[in-house]
């Protein structure tokens, strides 16, 4: 039978009364303000009777949660019950808490609040509290924590003791003091430019504003037309130098506004047998990941910011959301090296030279991408035929791709290879981007082979480390069957052995 609220029971923060309205609110706000549209232009008199249960409704509804939820923790468990009609109730055993996530937005912070994400490793269910006091979240995370250790050593006794006579119990050893691996400098700012991943966002906000950039009354071919004739007025080279250098800085803002955002008063150390990283500036995340469920690191260098000497570095976990989970923002490659063997607590693996594929693995990676630039220029001569286009526009444009793909087949065949580096595996991928991703070999679970039929022709084949961690598989792409298969048995030693025999 569940205690009742109160008997070791306790609730969320009184102030997430003020924080649930206000997010109903702005859900409701679009529907709300149609309904109150359609009723003042309408002939009803249920005018001053739907109104108030419109503004009304998200704000009951909004502080339901606070009255239906409640929460508390046992010496094994920590268990939260909600709902209204439908009861839910959620537990999850200390020993198998694997994170312990803390979030809070502007208006969370403005109420001096946080959300906390408690996960098992199931999956990516989670139980979430939303939200408890900043003091009360913080104490939650240390506890989860340290009584996670210490579910851990008491369902582990030490074989050597049991026989012993019963004696004083000795006291808990102090805990260890947290470890900095890496803080914010501001001298990595350099390096937000040079880092494309917020290039979606800020195409994805161009192409929202083109929704509505159709139906402007400036939008019309007189217009264009217009604008296009007073542009032809000055030097075309003076206009593109000019947009060129307008587009440029405007990606300059962009891009280290989003740095600034997302990296503010980055931390990561190691503590509680976790690392532990926090940043934000509005909204501010506290991400734990259990070290014991880490299996290896991936250490990302982009085209561009290869050329600066930076790369980003995630690992690759069980047991968390996405199994990927970004540590370090764009920074010097050294930094990225340096806290990669802190986490991997081996050095050589970021470091050491990969075997190379050869020259049949270069052929392959050369024709996967002037495949792909044939069939664009096929495209584009059909296109020409249709619209009776020039065909010197087809040839330069079937020059410009060849060459691109020449260029990116050899920077592809440059960042393959392989290497077993002690207990880890590393391969090295990517086609612009070079990635070097480092595995535990005790994080293998198996291994796949495959080959195509030109692969099968000249002895080549694809070996996938499948695993629970990160992607869940780790891909060596044109590898010599021979050396693969011996690869693979020498990091998982006993797997692939009956596949040798004869």
């Amino acid at each position: 039978m569940i205690p009742a609220p109160g008997d070791g029971w306790s609730r969320l923060s009184p102030r997430k009364l003020l924080l649930d309205p206000v997010k109903a609110i702005g859900q409701a706000v679009v529907p709300v303000v149609v309904a109150v549209v359609g009723i003042s232009q309408s002939d009803s008199g249920f005018g001053w009777v739907v109104f108030p249960v419109l503004v009304i409704g998200p704000l009951v509804f909004g502080a339901l949660p606070w009255l239906t939820t409640h929460y508390r923790l046992t010496d094994t468990q920590i268990q939260v019950r909600s709902g209204v009609l439908n009861k839910n109730t959620s537990t999850a055993p200390l020993d198998r808490v694997r994170s312990v996530d803390l979030e809070a937005s502007l208006l969370h912070r403005v109420l001096g609040l946080q959300k906390v994400q408690v996960g098992t490793g199931v999956d990516d269910d989670r139980i979430t509290l939303d939200a408890l006091s900043a003091a009360d979240a913080q104490a939650l995370r240390t506890t989860l924590l340290r009584r996670r250790e210490a579910a851990v050593v008491v369902a582990a006794p030490d074989a050597s003791t049991e026989d012993l006579p019963d004696v004083a119990p000795r006291p808990p050893a102090p805990a260890p003091l947290p470890v900095e691996l890496a803080r914010i400098d501001w001298s990595w700012l350099r390096f937000a430019p040079f880092s494309l991943s917020r290039l979606v966002l800020l195409a994805g906000a161009l192409g929202a504003l083109s929704q509505f950039g159709d139906n402007l009354p400036i939008w019309n071919e007189e217009t264009a037309r217009s604008t296009w004739d007073w542009l032809a007025q000055f030097a075309l080279v003076a206009v593109v130098l000019v947009l060129s250098v307008a587009g440029l800085a405007a990606w300059l803002v962009v891009s280290v506004a989003g740095y600034v955002v997302q990296w503010w008063r980055f931390l990561l150390v190691r503590e509680h047998g976790s690392l532990h990283l926090t940043s934000g500036l509005f909204t501010t995340r506290s991400i734990t990941v259990e070290e014991a469920k880490v299996r290896g690191v991936r250490m990302t260098e982009p085209l561009l910011m290869r050329a600066v000497g930076g790369a980003e570095l995630s690992t690759l976990a069980t047991g968390v959301e996405n199994g990927v989970t970004q540590v370090l923002p764009p920074c010097p490659r050294e930094v990225a090296v340096g806290v990669g063997q802190a986490v991997l607590e081996h050095r050589g693996p970021l470091t050491d030279p990969l075997v190379a594929h050869g020259p049949l693995a270069r052929r392959r990676a050369w024709f996967r991408e002037l495949r792909e630039a044939l069939a664009l220029v096929v495209a584009a001569a059909g296109a020409a035929w249709w619209f009776d286009i020039s065909w010197w526009w087809v040839a330069a444009l079937a020059v410009v791709l060849l060459l691109a793909a020449a260029a990116v087949g050899e920077s592809s065949y440059r960042h393959l290879g392989h290497a077993l580096a002690g207990d880890h595996l590393v391969a090295g991928s990517g086609q612009l981007a070079r990635i070097r991703t480092v595995l535990e070999t005790d994080g293998i679970i198996g291994w796949v082979v495959s080959q195509s039929w030109w692969q099968r022709r000249i002895g080549l084949a694809d070996l996938v480390a499948t695993t629970a961690a990160g992607d869940e598989r780790v891909l060596l792409r044109d590898v010599r069957l021979d050396v693969g298969v011996a690869l693979a048995d020498a990091a998982t030693p006993g797997l692939v052995r009956e596949f040798l025999e004869p």
